[in-house]
């Protein structure tokens, strides 16, 4: 899956790149592509298998299940809480926060006002938050 995201990005780079009209970095344009190959390839994915609420805690158990997943109860805790975020809040703090990217290249990235960008990543930060204090009292 990430594999084919990845393929149809340096395809549509490729078969695009003389459209590439430097007003922003080729990051910014790159991460553009890749983010909107991802949300269409999440959107038909969700469309194929529509997730119900109640299945919610099945998927948390599948991540406690991970092999790859270390044990450190404050990372499951953190996928969790990610998790249960909007996909636009989701996308919108892991680019801020694992990656440190500017709000100013997230709009380019996502099409979105800075004012909004910020909004939706304190928004999903006080959600972080509050699922945080919930597990660990």
């Amino acid at each position: 899956d990430a594999n084919d995201v990845i393929q149809n990005t340096f395809i549509k780079v490729y078969r695009n790149i003389s459209r590439f009209e430097e007003k922003s970095q080729l990051y910014t344009w790159l991460y553009r592509i890749a983010t909107n190959e991802a949300i269409t390839f999440l959107k038909k994915k969700k469309r194929k298998s529509t997730i119900a609420l109640d299945e919610e805690p099945n998927r948390i158990n599948m991540l406690k299940a991970d092999a790859f997943f270390d044990g450190d109860r404050a990372v499951l805790l953190l996928k969790e809480a990610l998790e249960r975020l909007p996909e636009k809040q989701r996308i919108v703090f892991n680019l801020r926060y694992y990656d440190e990217m500017a709000y100013k290249d997230m709009e380019e990235v996502l099409g979105t006002s800075v004012g909004a960008l910020k909004a939706s990543f304190h928004h999903a930060l006080k959600k972080v938050q509050a699922y945080l204090s919930e597990q660990i009292d």
